[in-house]
Order: C-alpha cells, then sequence, then structure tokens
C-alpha cells in the first residue's frame, strides 16, 4: 500500500476514526485504526465493537493495499506534521511496518494483520431515510444532558429515538431521562421514517454523532433497525449497536395539569440561578424559588456556607409558590433555551415542573423538585 495526502485531510479523517477507540482495551487491534487505500480513495476505519466509524478522504493512491496501525499514535504524528505538508504513507508486509513521511521527518510504525480487524456485520434495515444535519442535531443536542450515568439503568444510557403521535400528526421524538430531568425533542418526520422501529442510542454514539452534523444543510442518511442504526454522509459513515433494553413509558411523567404559569427570561434565569448557587452545597446545590406577584425570589441557605438571594421581575400572576430545585438541572434545561423566554408550568411545592421554550411545544422538559 501507498498514497500520498495532505496532512489536513489526514488529521480530520484519523482523529474522527480514533475518537471511538477505547484507551484502554484487552485486544490490541482495537487499539488500531484500519487504513485501506483504493484507486479512489483511501478509507480511515475504527471500532469498539459496539461502535464502528468509516472515515472517508481523498489521497493519490499509488499502490493499493490495507493494514492497521495505532490510532492513537497515527493521530498524534498526524497533528504535529507541519501546515500544508503531503505525507507519504506506505506499508511493507515483509516487515509489518507502516512508513510516514512528511518533509524531513519519517516514522516507521508497528502494524497488525488487516485480516485480524473486526468489521461490524451488515445489517438489514427496517427504516431507511434522510434527514437535514440541523434537525438531527436539534434532536440530540437538545435531549443529551439528561441521559442517565447509572450503569445499573442501562436503558436510560441512551437517547430513545422513535415516532410519536403529537397533536400535528407523527413526529420524529428524540426522549432522554435520567429519574430527575426528561428532555422530550419533535422534529417533523422524514420521509421514509414513518416504520422505524424505536431504538436507545447508547451515550457515546451521540457523542460521535455530533462530529457529522458540522453543517445544518448537510444531508444525512440514516438507517435503523432493532439492533443497529448508522448514520451516513459521503465522507463519515457512523453505525452503533443501539442498547438492548425497553425504555419506559416517559408520557407517564411528563405533567398535564400544571396550572400555575411563570414566563422568565431565559438567560438571565439561568445567570441568577448560578450565581445564587455559589454559596449552596456541593451534595445538594439546592435552590428555592419563591414566586408572587411578578416576582421570583432565588435563594439558596447553605448553614456552613452562608447564604444567597436575588430577585427577578417576571411574568407569575397566580398564587404564592415556594419550591426548590437542584441548580445544575435548573441551569442545564435553562441552557437548551433558544428562545428569549423560558416558560415554566408548575402544580405544588411536591410536583415535577413543566418548562417549554415560549409557546414551542416541540421542546419539552420536565424537573423534579427537591426538598429545600
Amino acid at each position: 500500500m501507498k498514497f500520498a495526502i495532505e496532512r489536513a485531510v489526514l488529521v480530520k479523517a484519523v482523529s474522527q476514526a480514533q475518537s471511538v477507540v477505547e484507551r484502554r482495551n484487552t485486544i490490541p487491534i482495537l487499539a488500531n485504526v484500519l487504513i485501506e487505500a483504493k484507486p479512489e480513495g483511501v478509507s480511515f476505519r475504527a471500532t469498539d465493537l459496539d461502535t464502528e466509524v468509516v472515515d472517508r478522504a481523498m489521497a493519490q493512491v499509488e499502490r493499493p493495499g490495507a493494514t492497521t496501525v495505532s490510532a492513537v499514535m497515527l493521530n498524534e504524528i498526524a497533528r504535529k506534521l507541519p501546515d500544508g505538508a503531503l505525507v507519504q504513507i506506505s506499508s511493507d508486509d515483509a516487515s509489518g511496518r507502516l512508513a510516514v513521511q512528511a518533509g524531513r521527518s519519517s516514522f516507521s510504525l508497528a502494524t497488525l494483520p488487516r485480516e485480524d480487524f473486526p468489521v461490524m456485520a451488515t445489517s438489514e434495515y427496517s427504516a431507511n431515510f434522510k434527514a437535514k444535519a440541523g434537525l438531527l442535531k436539534r434532536l440530540f443536542d437538545k435531549s443529551k444532558f439528561a441521559i442517565s450515568t447509572e450503569e445499573t439503568r442501562y436503558y436510560l444510557n441512551g437517547v430513545y429515538m422513535h415516532v410519536a403521535q403529537a397533536e400535528g400528526g407523527p413526529m420524529l421524538r428524540c426522549v432522554a431521562t435520567d429519574g430527575h430531568r426528561l428532555a422530550r425533542i419533535d422534529a417533523p418526520l422524514p420521509i421514509g421514517a414513518e416504520e422505524m422501529p424505536g431504538v436507545i442510542v447508547p451515550r457515546k454514539t451521540v457523542a460521535e454523532l455530533r462530529k457529522l452534523l458540522d453543517d445544518d444543510d448537510a444531508e444525512i442518511a440514516v438507517s435503523v433497525s432493532e439492533t443497529k442504526v448508522r448514520f451516513a454522509t459521503a465522507e463519515l459513515t457512523l453505525t452503533s449497536k443501539v442498547i438492548d433494553g425497553t425504555f419506559p413509558d416517559y408520557s407517564r411523567v411528563i405533567p398535564s395539569g400544571n396550572q400555575r404559569k411563570l414566563e422568565v427570561d431565559a438567560t438571565d434565569f439561568a445567570r441568577a440561578v448560578d450565581r445564587v448557587a455559589t454559596v449552596s452545597s456541593e451534595r445538594s446545590r439546592a435552590v428555592k424559588l419563591s414566586l408572587d406577584q411578578d416576582r421570583l425570589v432565588l435563594s439558596v441557605n447553605a448553614p456552613d456556607a452562608g447564604a444567597a438571594e436575588e430577585e427577578l421581575i417576571v411574568a407569575y400572576a397566580d398564587d404564592a409558590l415556594e419550591i426548590g430545585f437542584n441548580a445544575k438541572y435548573l441551569q442545564e434545561i435553562a441552557a437548551q433555551v433558544d428562545r428569549d423566554n423560558a416558560v415554566f408550568m408548575f402544580n405544588g411545592s411536591g410536583d415535577a415542573a413543566l418548562i417549554r421554550e415560549g409557546s414551542d411545544d416541540s421542546a419539552v422538559y420536565v424537573v423534579m423538585p427537591m426538598r429545600v
């Protein structure tokens, strides 16, 4: 195998591929990236057996072939080469080495046989559709903060992507929850997604998917089966196993009878919460919301550290209410609000609160209260 590739192209391709590689693993080949050179270009493939990334790049291929080399090592070398360099890469099967040359720099890296590299089995996908990157980015970016990190409840360790019935008809919906807060985001259902099975996309895959979604107008080809999900552009393909579990009936925890309505500037609210939470104890980070006519007082009382209070002018015309929340949860939800106003719907001090972005029902958040 022998080819020449621009340094910037190599850095982009290898960094995207190697990001799925686990730093600690007991199978040496999983630390490697599979490089395949064909007349039409070069592909870089990496996997952790649950997730696989294939990045295709333009290169001048002199001799087709394939080999595997340490993904982290190749990424580090590529990043440290001078800008604008033309990188010559060649493999010698006899010596089992990969040569990397650019200008006066040259490296000889150990390789492992390409036959040992595990390639994720192809799957029959029951649904294939295309969606704009901007649509998928909104679905996953606004929901991922609520993914649970509790490994024992593994079925909550991802985003539940499925087709749901809403007032306006069927929607593509993403839901995430950790039992304390919940995010439910809707988007218009793409053509071809009608028969899509509901799948739980793992946390790591959601993080990797972000790399495909830089250009909001790019078309992403999405394929879904009961066991796998695939997102692809012309240059990059991300394939992942889905979490084998049943996502709970989240609709039961979304309150429908909350009548007390608070409207507040989302940015001002997030900053005020951040300021008063400075003195809260790290363990609970509890902040109390005291509501009265067009007035919100945020307060924290931490006996060991001190107290803090801040008042905001808001739109609130219902009965007085005092309710406590985890400050971090309030900040994370407020950070998702794209519109000026966040709308909070309350019931009582012991009931979950519902949060929307202005009058938009396509993004709904729920947060459980805590004692203060």
